[in-house]
């Protein structure tokens, strides 16, 4: 067990002229700031800031740090997010003076290295997905599949086809799914998962209306279950006129090994820290080019990158085009990164990513189907998804389960997600762990079965280990105290 201890707080108190810096004197004419703001802009008092020396501050800053959990703190099988280790190489890239330097509104003619550099990630990123073209524009995967359902909605709008008005979606999708149709105007209709936990086209058949305009999916899905049925799927879209987006969220399952464009997409999202090892989480910066074929590529935002007699240039003639929809040319640094971890592997090592993700998840979910309810009686993909204990399930939900991992130095896996499966625990390895941690994360995981049998009420007050105890995470939410 890691009963970690934690270090003592020092309470810094705040003294009126405490200082950590102090800004060098400006050598610039004094204005007045009313001159330069309104009074009704001003504060009528000073703002409350602690008034702390800078070791303090450091000390605070840093004791919080060692607070927080990450892929390089320990195993964090957190299912659907795929928090994928980050090489360290992958960090000094973007920080080469050649890159770092640049400026976004530099002329075109002094950044030719970078436009290269762009051009090729959207020529690779295609090549992998079995799209066409690419824009490398949207900030996270939400976005893009924001982007993506603009997309759909121009080709649809410059086709005349105003009464298309609605998007189908899995009951097992990612939450953003909806909320994305949504916000580019399209109404959702929710498509029921089969009792095998995927979409039947017997099932789909009774939505394929007028309607429609397209239907959003990942596969494998959120189950962690190929889609069986996915060439017939699109191909019932598109009969219908329709278009299918891919939620690109479980792509690390296929690298390598299969293509959305190939199985009938006609648009696609990638999330660069899921799939290519980007950072994850901390607030950013995040990215999800989005890739359209052929038909749909007109659409897509400006500027776009074209080759010219005098060199690579920024190009914004595109009449159908959405528009921008990202200030400047997206995240290059985060490209940077990704692009880097495509060609250190190369096809045959992005195939064993695949591999690797996949027989994780496997072996975990084999060994844990012991102890652990398992809805769905499949080989999984690069993740499978628990329902609660299969002895005293009553009395001990997942949540105890999720909250007694945390003393084990481990980050719970997703709860609660997908929510067509009760006291669901989705599971995601990925491909980065060792056979000795999966088998000690199945050890941890029988421990907690067998504490949740015979001593269930220590199970119910953990993490007893941690800074903070179980919060009531309803009241957290809606009450957070966000002060000092």
């Amino acid at each position: 067990m890691n009963l970690k201890k934690e270090p003592v707080l020092l309470n810094a108190a705040s003294f009126p002229g405490r200082r950590g810096y102090l800004p060098p004197v400006s050598d610039l004419p004094t204005v007045a700031i009313e001159e330069l703001i309104p009074n009704s802009f001003l504060r009528c008092t000073p703002l409350r800031l602690p008034e702390l020396s800078e070791m303090e501050v450091t000390r605070h800053f840093n004791l919080l740090s060692e607070r927080s959990f990450g892929v390089d703190q320990g195993f964090y099988p957190l299912g659907s997010c795929t928090m994928k280790y980050n090489p360290k190489l992958l960090e000094d890239l973007p920080r080469l003076s050649g890159f770092q330097d640049l400026h976004p509104l530099q002329e075109e003619a002094s950044i030719q290295g970078a436009l290269a550099l762009l051009n090729f990630a959207e020529k690779i990123f295609s090549s992998i997905t079995g799209m066409d073209e690419f824009t490398l524009q949207p900030a996270a995967g939400a976005h893009g599949e924001l982007t993506g359902m603009l997309i759909i909605k121009a080709a649809l709008l410059d086709q005349g086809e105003t009464e298309r008005d609605t998007i189908l979606i899995p009951d097992s999708a990612h939450g953003t799914n909806p909320a994305s149709a949504a916000l580019a105007g399209f109404k959702v209709q929710t498509i029921p998962s089969s009792s095998a936990g995927i979409i039947e086209p017997e099932t789909l058949k009774p939505y394929l209306t007028p309607k429609v305009a397209g239907m959003m999916l990942t596969n494998p899905n959120t189950l962690g279950l190929f889609e069986r049925n996915i060439l017939t799927i699109t191909q019932m879209i598109h009969d219908i006129g329709g278009k299918v987006y891919y939620d690109g969220a479980n792509l690390n399952a296929i690298l390598g090994w299969a293509r959305p464009g190939d199985m009938g997409f006609d648009v696609v999202h990638l999330n660069l820290h899921k799939t290519f090892a980007t950072p994850h989480g901390g607030g950013g910066p995040g990215a999800g080019p989005v890739g359209v074929k052929h038909d749909l590529a007109k659409y897509l935002p400006v500027p776009r990158i074209i080759s010219t007699p005098h060199g690579l240039r920024w190009n914004f003639d595109a009449p159908h085009t959405i528009g921008k929809v990202k200030g400047y040319w997206g995240h290059f640094g985060v490209i940077i990164k990704a692009l880097a971890y495509i060609l250190s592997l190369g096809s045959r090592g992005l195939k064993q990513v695949s591999s690797d993700a996949v027989l994780a998840a496997n072996y975990l979910q084999t060994l844990l189907k012991e102890v652990y309810n398992l809805p769905y009686e499949h080989h999984c993909m690069h993740e499978f998804v628990l329902s609660g204990l299969k002895e005293n399930m009553e009395e001990i939900r997942t949540l105890d389960i999720a909250k007694g991992l945390i003393d084990f130095g481990i980050h719970p896996p997703t709860v609660y997600f997908p929510l067509i499966v009760p006291e669901a625990l989705m599971i995601e390895p990925t491909e980065s762990v060792t056979l000795e941690l999966l088998d000690s994360f199945v050890s941890i995981m029988k421990e907690l079965a067998r504490q949740a049998k015979e001593e269930p009420e220590k199970l119910k007050t953990a993490p007893v280990t941690t800074p903070v105890r179980r919060l009531n995470e309803t009241k957290a939410a809606r009450n957070p105290i966000l002060k000092w």
